[in-house]
């Protein structure tokens, strides 16, 4: 008997590696069409930023190359996903739509009512777990809640049965003799009509290209430095593939697969140290997920509710000045160019900026994960929410205390030489690391002489960092009272 064809729509797993769905299809048997439906309406507020879609508009080219060399092609379509999947659905005779699941809580929904009215109709309809090690639901308490706080989670997902094997790339697709029709990724307008994007295409370009983005991201060098290093933004000290794993182009099954490999089978012990440091960044993942699936309230509101009584400021300047990296300290400023350049912020200086907006200028934590969410590449909802609530002491926490970064000594301990700063700040390239994280305290000779001057070349500091923490950790004992 002829099976009929089975429709694959494809989200943010946009590969063939590792791909359960359309492994799944593929073993059906039959004719399978690779969908891709740009639907940004269905994710309402949170609809992919500016940056992201660009990132979506690369790996879209990358997954066309994949399925061309696997004899098939991706059909893209926009519009109402229902909609679209009805109109292929009649379109290619399918009587089975299979996908893997998406997180977000307005997707959830969503996909929950296209599954029960699609198995209504009489259609197969499966979905799959292809972006995570273990399911938000299946990791709990002893008494059967929600973790709260990371330490005891990771434990739990250690100890749970292993994630499994990651499923090899599908080689050969079987294609329908009649294709439908599709519509060209650059119809979709995913990359701006405004080339603000030079940066991001400098930066990553070389990168969407690669066979293998894990074995080049993860490998034994990289792991061996990866515990004395990775918080040293200068460094090649991180893998760089949280934008891969964000679209689905690399499968977190593989990683922690290929990573655990090195943890228990590598010679050099710093290696084997490093491989665990990896994975328990692996694991944020996982615990980002597993809050945003439990308390899908946190993408606006704080996850300690007493926050919301939080006397946050109200400064458009100020705000402007940090998205602009004009802050007056090196390692913020640094930091928010280097997102406006490539899309993408080390992370160790990611906390820094958050802690700056939210502690010396007291501006709400949500306006700076609105501002990650329209540059980062990897923009991703679960990670998003909970690093800002994080940084802003309103989430998932079990430290009973106020976090305050110091920008100048954070800058003086992790980019000691100042070549971070250098990079992205050039008016300050010619300072002597002695002062490269504080030139406001510079003699007026070593300014002359590095050809600063300040609040003219580069701008002066904003706040005074002590008395702006007096201020956080007074306006905090506002809402404990």
């Amino acid at each position: 008997m002829t099976v009929s064809s089975t429709l694959v729509w494809f989200r943010l797993d946009l590969r063939l590696d590792d791909q359960p769905a359309l492994h799944a299809a593929v073993a059906r048997g039959g004719p399978v069409v690779p969908v891709y439906i740009w639907d940004p309406d269905a994710e309402g507020e949170w609809a992919p930023g500016a940056a992201n879609r660009w990132w979506t508009h690369q790996a879209l080219q990358r997954l066309e190359s994949q399925l061309r060399d696997a004899g098939s092609r991706l059909v893209v379509r926009q519009g109402e996903s229902l909609t679209v999947l009805r109109e292929l659905i009649a379109e290619t005779g399918a009587s089975a739509v299979f996908w893997n699941r998406c997180y977000q809580p307005a997707i959830i929904a969503r996909d929950a009512d296209i599954k029960a009215t699609l198995r209504d109709s009489g259609l197969e309809v499966h979905s799959f777990n292809g972006g995570l090690l273990f399911e938000p639901w299946t990791i709990r308490t002893r008494t059967g809640t929600p973790y709260r706080v990371f330490t005891p989670f990771s434990r739990a997902c250690l100890a749970a049965p292993s994630p499994g094997s990651a499923i090899a790339p599908v080689e050969r697709i079987p294609e329908l003799s009649i294709w439908p029709e599709s519509v060209a990724l650059e119809d979709l307008e995913l990359e701006p009509t405004i080339r603000w994007d030079a940066g991001l295409k400098a930066t990553w370009d070389s990168q969407i290209t690669r066979s293998n983005p894990v074995e080049n991201g993860v490998h034994p060098e990289m792991l061996a430095g990866y515990r004395t290093d990775r918080d040293r933004p200068a460094l090649p000290a991180t893998s760089r593939l949280s934008p891969f794993l964000q679209i689905g182009a690399v499968s977190v099954r593989r990683l922690w697969s290929e990573v655990n490999g090195m943890v228990h089978g590598h010679p050099d012990p710093a290696v084997r140290l490093g491989g665990e440091g990896f994975q328990r960044q692996l694991l944020w993942r996982e615990f980002a997920y597993h809050l945003l699936y439990h308390a899908p309230e946190t993408v606006n509101a704080p996850l300690r509710p007493e926050f919301a009584r939080f006397p946050w400021v109200r400064d458009a300047d100020a705000l402007c000045a940090w998205q602009q990296g004009r802050t007056g300290f090196p390692l913020v400023d640094a930091g928010m160019r280097q997102l406006w350049r490539t899309g993408w912020m080390h992370n160790r200086v990611r906390m820094l900026v958050g802690s700056f907006l939210v502690k010396d200028l007291r501006i709400n934590w949500q306006e700076g994960a609105r501002w990650f969410w329209q540059t980062l590449i990897d923009a991703d909802l679960a990670n998003n929410t909970m690093g800002w609530q994080w940084i802003a002491g309103c989430g998932a926490d079990a430290s009973p205390y106020f976090r305050i970064f110091n920008p100048t000594t954070q800058g003086e301990r992790f980019d000691p030489d100042g070549a971070y700063v250098r990079q992205w700040v050039p008016e300050l390239v010619g300072l002597p690391s002695t002062w490269i994280h504080r030139p406001s305290e510079a003699p007026e000779e070593v300014l002359a002489n590095a050809g600063v001057r300040l609040g003219i070349s580069y701008p002066l500091p904003m706040v005074d960092h002590a008395v702006a923490r007096e201020a956080a950790l007074a306006a905090l004992a506002t809402i404990k009272r």
